[in-house]
């Protein structure tokens, strides 16, 4: 989705990573309409577990239209469920008036294969943003990320990651918790952070987005064995 002029620090906008011009068949409604009568219930198949070590706050995540920040997205866009994270210390995800991407307490944290699969697009050159600036390049959207199949006709798909820090090539086969990049902030993105989404093709324009459950992690201090990451979260493996 395409954001207007950034707004100030320390307000946030955190990045969707494909854009389309229309709302129709948008989703509507916590029920959910149209293909979301089907996905609202959809059980992940891959054995997922967090991309992120240490805790994260979820700023992002959820099927209602309050939790989820990303629903309001043209139909089949892949991003419909995808999740925004950041860490947060004592309130805040940065140090300082965070005008520096060091400010931020995520930018620079390794990223890991979420399941296993096959590398099938990576992007790494694109320039990490000044906090609260949007790159308006709508090409770039993505920034740096990495798309992996997992073999079962779900594709995850982790953006906005670090210029120069990917460490994966198209082709590569990786295994669960397998070292990928870190947390940058290039692209359409405010601060530094992760956006991290599951859908049904490789094709981000017209894919379907996915829920995503993941196993064996601690929300708010409860283990969880399988669930899905809800804004206001901390979490943790």
């Amino acid at each position: 989705m395409k954001y207007s002029k950034c707004i100030s620090l320390p307000l946030l906008v955190l990045g969707s990573i494909y854009i389309l011009g229309s709302c129709q068949k948008a989703f509507i409604g916590n029920d959910g309409e149209f293909e979301e009568d089907i996905y609202l219930n959809y059980q992940t198949k891959t054995d997922l577990k967090l991309p992120f070590q240490d805790q994260w706050y979820i700023f992002h995540g959820g099927k209602t239209h309050h939790e989820g920040g990303h629903h309001f997205i043209t139909w089949g866009l892949g991003q419909r469920y995808a999740i925004d994270i950041v860490i947060k210390v004592n309130g805040k995800s940065y140090i300082g008036n965070g005008n520096k991407n060091e400010d931020y307490h995520c930018f620079g944290k390794p990223l890991y294969a979420p399941g296993t699969g096959k590398i099938i697009e990576v992007e790494n050159n694109i320039d990490d943003n000044i906090p609260g600036e949007v790159n308006e390049n709508e090409k770039l959207s993505s920034g740096n990320y990495v798309m992996i199949d997992h073999f079962n006709g779900e594709y995850s798909i982790l953006a906005h990651i670090k210029k120069g820090t990917v460490i994966v090539s198209e082709g590569d086969t990786v295994v669960q918790g397998q070292k990928l990049g870190e947390t940058g902030n290039s692209g359409n993105s405010t601060e530094a952070h992760l956006h991290y989404q599951l859908q049904n093709s490789s094709n981000s324009t017209y894919s379907t987005g996915l829920p995503a459950q993941f196993r064996d992690y601690y929300a708010d201090g409860k283990f969880i064995r399988k669930g899905e990451l809800i804004k206001g979260q901390i979490v943790r493996k």
